[in-house]
C-alpha cells in the first residue's frame, strides 16, 4: 500500500486493468466519475439556459442584454474567491464521501429555488441560484481531485485524471447545447429547464450515495472560517513546495489561456469566420472534443506514469496552433453571414478547424499531468487545501484573461490578434515555469528520448518505489542513460555522475540543469569526491532516489565493468534499499562507444528508432548490498531478454 495512500488500493493489482476505460466499471471510480459528470452539466445547462433566458426572451430593465453574460459568468466564479479555502479545510477533515453527498443535497435544494425561478420569470432568485451553484462546485472541486489518488495508484493517476478531464468538458458541452435547445422550446421552454435541473440533481445525488468511504486525512484539522486570512493560509501552504506550487500556476495559466478562446468564440464566429452562431457551437464543440481527446491521450502517451514530459509538449501545441490560427483567420475575404453547411463547405475554414482542434488537444496534455503531479507530490493532510488554493488561483487568472482581453479589444485589437498575443505570451509563460521548474524540461528530454529516437521497453518498473529513499545502481553503456533512467522512473532522481560528463556539450548542461552530483576519484579530486558524498547522504536522508553508475565510467567493451567502492561509501553514510538496473542493447548506439566508433558519431549507425531496453530487479536490503551481490544482480538482469 502506497504511503500517499489512506483507502485499501492493492499496490500490486490497482493497475492490472488495460487502461483507464476500464475504471468505469470499478466503483471506486464510476461513481465519482458520473456525479461530476452530473454536476458539469448540470451547472452548464442552468447558466446558458438563464443567459439565454435573459439575452433573447425577457426584458430586464436593470439587467442589460449585453451583461447578462458577464454578470451571471461573474456570480458563478465568486464563490471560488470566497470560499476555497472553507471546501478545502472540510475537505481535509471529513470523510470525502460524506463531503460529496452533503454537496449534491445542496445541488437539489438550489436547483428545487432554481425552478421556481424559471416557472416564476423571477431573474434575481436565478442570479441568487447561480451564485449558489458556484458555491457547489467550489465545494466539489477540492473532494473530486483529493478522492482521485486515495483510490488510484499512481499508474492510475493520469488516466483517471484524464477520465474526469475528458468527462468535464463533454458535460459542459452537453449542458450548454441541452441548456439551449430546452430554454428555446416553445411554451415549455422554461419548464423543461426547470425539470431537467431537477432530474440532473437528483440523478447526482443517488449516484454519489454509491461513492465509497474515503476518510478524512487530517480529521483533527480546526476550521478557520475567515475565508480571507484561510485563503492567504493555503496559499503559503501551496507555496512550500516550490514544483507543486508553480504546478498551480501552470495549470491557472491554462484557464488564462482557455478562457480567452471561450470567451471570444460568438465574435470570432460572427465578426471574423461571417458565420451564425451555430458556427460559435460548432466552435465550442470542436475546443470541448479537442481537450477531452488530449487529456485521454495522456495515459497511452505516458505509458500509465506521471509523465510531466508531456507538458512542455502541450505548450509548445498550443503556443504553434494559436498562432497559426491568427495567420489562417487574420485575412479571411468579407462575406454574408453563413450557416454550419457553408462554412465548412470552404477548404479554408478547415484549416481553422484544425488548428482549433489540435490546440485544444494540446492543451489537454498540458493540463493533466501537472493535475496528477499536484494530487502525487501533495501531502495527504492538506492535499484538498492545496486543491482550493488551485481553484483561488484559477478563478483570478480567470477574471484577469478578461481584464486583459477586453483592454486588448479596446486597444483596437482584432480577436484574432487577441490569439495572437495569447499565444505569444503563453510560450514567454511556459518557457518561465520550465526553468524555473527544471525537471519539466528535463522529463520532455527524456521523454522524446526514449519515444523518438529509441524504442524503450521497461520491464519491472514496479520496483522503482512510489515513496521512500532508495539507491538505484545500473550498467553505465552511453552519454544518455542517466536520461533513460529518468524516462523510466515515476519520480524525480538525483544522478552521481562522473564529472568529466559535465563537460560535454549540451549533456552537460542538461545534467547541471538536473543538478546532479558531480564525483571524482579521491586520489584525483579529493574535495569533489567529499562534497558527493555529503550530497548523496542528503538526498536519501530526504527521501528521494539516487542513482549511481558504480563502473565509473562509461564501459569501454560493451562489457560490464568491476563495481567501485563509492556506492558502498553512500550506504555506510545512509542505509537505504538497492534497486539493481540493466540498461540493455544500448552498446553500438549514436550516444555509446561501438563498432569502432566514438560516441555521437554516425546518428543512425544503428538504424532509426532502435530497440533498446531497461529491465529492473526486485529490491535488497542495505543489509544484502554489496559490490559482489549488486554487480551480480546487474548481470543477471542484462542477460534478460
Amino acid at each position: 500500500m502506497q504511503a500517499n495512500s489512506l483507502v485499501d488500493v492493492p499496490s500490486q493489482q490497482a493497475h492490472q486493468h488495460p487502461n483507464q476505460f476500464a475504471l468505469m466499471g470499478q466503483r471506486r471510480f464510476a461513481p465519482l466519475f458520473w456525479t461530476q459528470f452530473c454536476g458539469a452539466a448540470n451547472d452548464n445547462l442552468f447558466k446558458f439556459a438563464l443567459t439565454v433566458m435573459v439575452t433573447y426572451q425577457l426584458s430586464v430593465g436593470w439587467l442589460p442584454a449585453a451583461m447578462a453574460g458577464l454578470v451571471i459568468g461573474a456570480l458563478f466564479i465568486l464563490p471560488f474567491l470566497l470560499f476555497s479555502a472553507t471546501s478545502g479545510q472540510l475537505t481535509d477533515k471529513m470523510d470525502k464521501a460524506q463531503v460529496i453527498r452533503l454537496v449534491k443535497n445542496l445541488e437539489i435544494g438550489i436547483m428545487l429555488a432554481a425552478a421556481y425561478g424559471f416557472l416564476a420569470h423571477n431573474v434575481p432568485v436565478l442570479l441568487g441560484c447561480i451564485f449558489l451553484m458556484g458555491l457547489h462546485s467550489t465545494l466539489f472541486g477540492p473532494v473530486k481531485y483529493a478522492l482521485l489518488p486515495q483510490v488510484l495508484s499512481e499508474r492510475e493517476l493520469t488516466g483517471g485524471n484524464g477520465m474526469v478531464e475528458m468527462g468535464t468538458f463533454v458535460a459542459i458541452l452537453m449542458g450548454n447545447v441541452a441548456g439551449g435547445l430546452l430554454v428555446a422550446m416553445p411554451q415549455v421552454g422554461h419548464a423543461a429547464v426547470a425539470l431537467a435541473c431537477v432530474l440532473l440533481a437528483v440523478v447526482g445525488r443517488v449516484l454519489a450515495q454509491y461513492v465509497p468511504a474515503a476518510p478524512a486525512t487530517d480529521p483533527g484539522l480546526r476550521i478557520n472560517w475567515n475565508p480571507i486570512t484561510e485563503t492567504w493560509r493555503n496559499l503559503k501552504l501551496a507555496s512550500g513546495n516550490q514544483v507543486v506550487f508553480r504546478s498551480l500556476l501552470g495549470i491557472s495559466w491554462m484557464w488564462f489561456f482557455g478562457a480567452v478562446f471561450l470567451s471570444q468564440f460568438p465574435s470570432f464566429a460572427k465578426e471574423v469566420l461571417h458565420g451564425n452562431e451555430h458556427v460559435a457551437s460548432l466552435l465550442l464543440v470542436v475546443f470541448s472534443l479537442g481537450i477531452g481527446l488530449g487529456s485521454l491521450l495522456c495515459e497511452v502517451l505516458s505509458r500509465r506514469h506521471v509523465e510531466i514530459g508531456l507538458v512542455p509538449l502541450g505548450a509548445i501545441g498550443m503556443s504553434v496552433f494559436a498562432i497559426d490560427l491568427y495567420a489562417a483567420s487574420n485575412s479571411l475575404p468579407a462575406s454574408g453571414i453563413m450557416g454550419v453547411s457553408a462554412f465548412l463547405a470552404q477548404p479554408a475554414h478547415w484549416r481553422i478547424i484544425a488548428d482549433l482542434a489540435l490546440l485544444s488537444l494540446f492543451a489537454g496534455l498540458y493540463s493533466v499531468p501537472m493535475y496528477a503531479l499536484i494530487q502525487l507530490r501533495s501531502q495527504p493532510t492538506h492535499r484538498a487545501r492545496i486543491i482550493a488554493a488551485n481553484n483561488i488561483l484559477n478563478a483570478l487568472f480567470m477574471i484577469a484573461s478578461s481584464l486583459i482581453a477586453g483592454a486588448l479589444l479596446s486597444a483596437d485589437f482584432t480577436v484574432p490578434q487577441v490569439f495572437l498575443f495569447v499565444g505569444l505570451a503563453n510560450a514567454v509563460v511556459a518557457l518561465y515555469i520550465f526553468l524555473l521548474v527544471p525537471e519539466y524540461l528535463l522529463r520532455f528530454v527524456a521523454w522524446v528520448l526514449s519515444r523518438c529516437m529509441y524504442r524503450f521497453r521497461v520491464t519491472g518498473d514496479d520496483n522503482i518505489p512510489t515513496t521512500g529513499a532508495a539507491v538505484l545502481v545500473c550498467n553505465h553503456v552511453s552519454l544518455v542513460d542517466a536520461v533513460l533512467l529518468l524516462a523510466a522512473s515515476p519520480r524525480p532522481i538525483h544522478f552521481v555522475m562522473d564529472h568529466q560528463i559535465f563537460k560535454v556539450p549540451v549533456l552537460g548542461a542538461l545534467f547541471r540543469l538536473a543538478k546532479a552530483i558531480p564525483i571524482a576519484p579521491r586520489s584525483q579530486h579529493p574535495q569533489v569526491h567529499d562534497a558527493a558524498l555529503v550530497a548523496a547522504q542528503k538526498v536519501l536522508q530526504d527521501g528521494d532516489l539516487l542513482a549511481i553508475f558504480p563502473e565509473g565510467g562509461i564501459t569501454t567493451d560493451g562489457r560490464l565493468q568491476d563495481f567501485k567502492g563509492g556506492v558502498m561509501r553512500i550506504l555506510e553514510r545512509q542505509p537505504a534499499p538497492v534497486i539493481p538496473m540493466a540498461l540493455t542493447n544500448m552498446w553500438g548506439s549514436f550516444f555509446s562507444r561501438g563498432d569502432g566508433a566514438r560516441q555521437m558519431t554516425r546518428p543512425f549507425r544503428r538504424g532509426a528508432w532502435s530497440r533498446v531496453g531497461l529491465n529492473i530487479g526486485a529490491p535488497l536490503t542495505p543489509q544484502l548490498a554489496d559490490l559482489e551481490v549488486m554487480r551480480s544482480r546487474v548481470t543477471a538482469l542484462l542477460e534478460q531478454t
